[in-house]
């Protein structure tokens, strides 16, 4: 089974599917770390404000990734579904953040 098949909500439930059996918890786990020219960047924008457009892609990729690590965790246990996901954010050093992305993993039957 490939992770594109494993269906990953923020709900305790999906619309017309019955969780079968609980699996457990998985998680996805990224650390991205910013460079020098996007840090350059990020101090001009703090002076004169607004977004700081590299920063917010290198958190979007680092959700993105965290998504598919989970549906890989979620696949090697056996699970169908990932509900109640959520996402958890770090800053590990000046320059490093952590996102993880967590949730249960589950066997559905469709209803």
């Amino acid at each position: 089974m490939s992770n594109t098949s494993i269906l990953v909500v923020t709900s305790d439930q999906i619309a017309n599917y019955e969780i079968v059996e609980t699996i457990g918890e998985v998680f996805g786990i990224t650390v991205q770390s910013r460079d020098a020219v996007s840090d350059f960047g990020a101090s001009i924008k703090n002076i004169f404000g607004g977004e700081i457009k590299s920063y917010t892609q290198m958190l979007e990729n680092a959700r993105a990734e965290a998504i598919y690590r989970l549906q890989e965790a979620a696949v090697e246990k056996g699970a169908d579904a990932v509900v109640a996901m959520r996402f958890d954010s770090n800053e590990i050093s000046e320059t490093a953040s952590s996102v993880v992305a967590y949730g249960t993993a589950v066997k559905i039957r469709h209803i």
